[in-house]
C-alpha cells in the first residue's frame, strides 16, 4: 500500500490540551490529547465533521495504538447502532461472463479465475436461495447479477423474483445490484418493493482509470443518484488494497459520505488467480481495522459493512472489527467461499453483539428467537443448511480466495 508523507498519527491520551492562544500568536502544534481518537470521537459526537487531515492521521495510527483507535470508533458505533449487527445475504443470480474489464473482479472480461459461471437463475430457485439466507438470520437479501447493466427484460425478471419474496417476507429488506441503470429502471425496481440499490464506487475518482476502462467513475455515481431519486436507499462502498494511496482512500470515503450512501460496504481485495490483480497483497489485519475505523469516523451514522475478503485480511481480528462495523455478509460471497454461517453468528454473539431484528422494536423483528429460529425455506436449522460445510475460516485463511462451489448455480446447499 503506497503511503503519503506521514501526517501526525492519532495518539492515546497522554497530556492536557494547550492553553488558548493569544490573538496574533502562532497556532501551537496540537498536543497528544488534542489529537487522540477519543478526543476526536467526542468532538464528532458533538457535531464535528471529520477533516481531511484528521482522516489521514487516523490511517497513520501506529500498530500499537490501533486497538485504542477501534475503542474510540466503538463510541460512535454504539451511539448510532447500539450492539446490533445487521446480517446481509448475497444471492448471485447470474455469475461470470461480464463484458466489463474491472481489474479486481473474478467475473471480468477475460478472467481465467476458476469460478462458477451460469446464466440467470429461474424465479423459484432465486427465491429459494434468498429464503435460505433469511432462515440463517439475514435481515437484508442482496440480489446480484453480473454484467454492465440490466435490460428491461432483466428488470422484469428480477422484479418477479422480488415480488414473490416480498409476498412471503414483507419484513425483509431487499437490495438489488444489477449494474448501471438506464432511465426509468430504478423506478420500476422501487415499485416492486426494492428497498436499496447497491452500486459501489469501488475507489477514488482519481484512481478509477487504473482499475477499469469500460465504464467511468461518473457512470457509477450517476446510477447511485438514480437509485436515490427513485426512493431507494443508496448502498455504495469501496474495495481496498488495489494500489490506492492514503489520499485516494480518504477521497473515496469522503465521496461516499457526501453522496449520502446509507450503507457502506468495505471490501478487502481478494486477488483471484487469473485476474490482473492476482498476487496483490497490500493489507495487514491492523491496516484493515484502521480503514474500518476511518469510515466510522467519517460517516458515524451510516451502516458500515465488513464485506468480501474480511476472512483473509482481518483474519483473527474479525471480532474486533465489529467495534467499528455494524453489518456483515452471512456465509459465502458472489464467487468465493466465506466463513461458515454458523461461525459468523457465533462471532456476533460471543462478542456481546446481537443480530439486528432479534429484539422487539428493531427493524425486521418477527418474534422468532435468533437462537432457535426456524428456516424460512423449510429447513430444520437456524443457519439454513450449510452450517456444517467445509469453509475457509478466519484462523486458517488461505493465501488465495477459495472459489464458491455451492449454493446458487449448483446442486449443493448454500453456506447459510
Amino acid at each position: 500500500m503506497s503511503q503519503q508523507a506521514a501526517p501526525a498519527p492519532m495518539q492515546a491520551d497522554s497530556a492536557p490540551t494547550s492553553a488558548p492562544t493569544a490573538p496574533g500568536a502562532p497556532t501551537p502544534a496540537p498536543t497528544p490529547a488534542a489529537t487522540s481518537p477519543h478526543n476526536l470521537a467526542a468532538r464528532i459526537l458533538a457535531g464535528h465533521t471529520l477533516t481531511h487531515a484528521e482522516a489521514l492521521a487516523l490511517l497513520a495510527t501506529p500498530d500499537e495504538d490501533t486497538l485504542d483507535l477501534l475503542n474510540a470508533a466503538f463510541r460512535l458505533r454504539r451511539e448510532h447502532f447500539g450492539l446490533s449487527v445487521k446480517v446481509n445475504y448475497l444471492v448471485n443470480l447470474k455469475s461470470g461472463l461480464c463484458p466489463e474489464d474491472c481489474t479486481y473482479c473474478s467475473q471480468r472480461l477475460g478472467s481465467a479465475a476458476q469460478i462458477l459461471k451460469y446464466t440467470w437463475l429461474d424465479k423459484d430457485e432465486a427465491v429459494r436461495q434468498a429464503k435460505l439466507g433469511i432462515g440463517g438470520g439475514a435481515r437484508r437479501v442482496c440480489m446480484v447479477a453480473s454484467g454492465r447493466g440490466p435490460t428491461d427484460r432483466d428488470v422484469d425478471r428480477v422484479s418477479a423474483m422480488i415480488a414473490d419474496l416480498k409476498a412471503d417476507h414483507p419484513e425483509i429488506e431487499v437490495c438489488a445490484c444489477l449494474g448501471i441503470l438506464k432511465d426509468g429502471q430504478a423506478e420500476r425496481l422501487r415499485a416492486v418493493g426494492v428497498d436499496a440499490y447497491n452500486h459501489n464506487i469501488n475507489t477514488a475518482e482519481s484512481h478509477y482509470e487504473d482499475i477499469c476502462s469500460t465504464h467511468s467513475y461518473a457512470d457509477r455515481v450517476a446510477t447511485v443518484e438514480k437509485a436515490q431519486a427513485a426512493g431507494m436507499s443508496a448502498c455504495s462502498g469501496i474495495i481496498v488494497g488495489m494500489g490506492e494511496s492514503d489520499e485516494q482512500l480518504v477521497e473515496a470515503v469522503f465521496a461516499l459520505r457526501d453522496m449520502g450512501s446509507d450503507s457502506i460496504p468495505v471490501n478487502f481485495l481478494m486477488p483471484f488467480d487469473g485476474t490482473p490483480l492476482e498476487g496483490t497483497w497490500e493489507l495487514s489485519p491492523l491496516r484493515a481495522l484502521r480503514i474500518l475505523a476511518l469510515v466510522r469516523f467519517a460517516a458515524p451514522d451510516r451502516e458500515l459493512r465488513m464485506a468480501g475478503g474480511r476472512e483473509m485480511h482481518l483474519r483473527s481480528l474479525q471480532p474486533i472489527a465489529l467495534q467499528a462495523a455494524n453489518s456483515l455478509f452471512l456465509g459465502d460471497y458472489l464467487t468465493s467461499e466465506g466463513q461458515s454461517a454458523e461461525e459468523d453468528l457465533a462471532m456476533i454473539r460471543d462478542n456481546g453483539f446481537h443480530v439486528l431484528g432479534e429484539r422487539p422494536g428493531e427493524p425486521g423483528f418477527t418474534g422468532a428467537s435468533g437462537e432457535a429460529c426456524a428456516s424460512a425455506a423449510g429447513e430444520s436449522s437456524c443457519c439454513g443448511s450449510g452450517c456444517g460445510s467445509t469453509t475457509t475460516t478466519a484462523a486458517g485463511a488461505s493465501a488465495t480466495p477459495a472459489p464458491r462451489k455451492r449454493g446458487a448455480g449448483t446442486d449443493l446447499d448454500p453456506n447459510a
